[in-house]
């Protein structure tokens, strides 16, 4: 179980107990923010992309999207985003769990600008009822391969 793993990784910086599991869905931004009642913008989504034969994860602001110019810009390539069945093949997480833990060493994992503005933001935990709060050193030295960059933009 996805879920499982997650809380395995966390043990070594000893934060697997600081995973929050809801007896509701947040699979999706807006989901997560009514299961922990905070503002949807500081949901840290992890989103999936292809570059070659690459698996990236790029964890952003829940206001945000990927700004196509920048990503293409940042990776020289159009942005492609994986299938669902590829999202857990490559990760390990299925759509709705996906997050930067407990995920195969071959995958890149890059942290967007866009969440360094908060205090704390709330990452996935492998399952579509979890998530962490962490700030955003939290969540630096939690993935520590991970490359802070500046690929998105807010939605309007």
């Amino acid at each position: 179980m996805s879920l499982e793993r997650v809380k395995a990784y966390l043990k070594q910086f000893g934060a697997e107990n600081r995973i929050l599991e809801f007896p509701v869905s947040s699979a999706t931004v807006e989901l997560a923010a009514q299961a922990l009642g905070c503002e949807p913008c500081r949901i840290a989504k992890t989103l999936s992309f292809a570059v070659k034969e690459k698996t990236i994860l790029i964890v952003i602001a829940g206001d945000c999207k990927i700004d196509n110019g920048k990503y293409k810009a940042y990776f020289h390539t159009k942005a492609k985003m994986l299938t669902a069945e590829e999202v857990i093949e490559r990760t390990g997480h299925a759509i709705g769990g996906v997050c930067p833990f407990g995920v195969p060493e071959n995958v890149a994992i890059y942290l967007d600008e866009s969440l360094k503005r908060f205090k704390s933001v709330y990452p996935a935990c492998g399952s579509s009822n979890s998530a962490i709060e962490v700030t955003p050193e939290e969540l630096k030295n939690y993935t520590p391969t991970s490359t802070w960059i500046d690929v998105c933009k807010q939605m309007v």
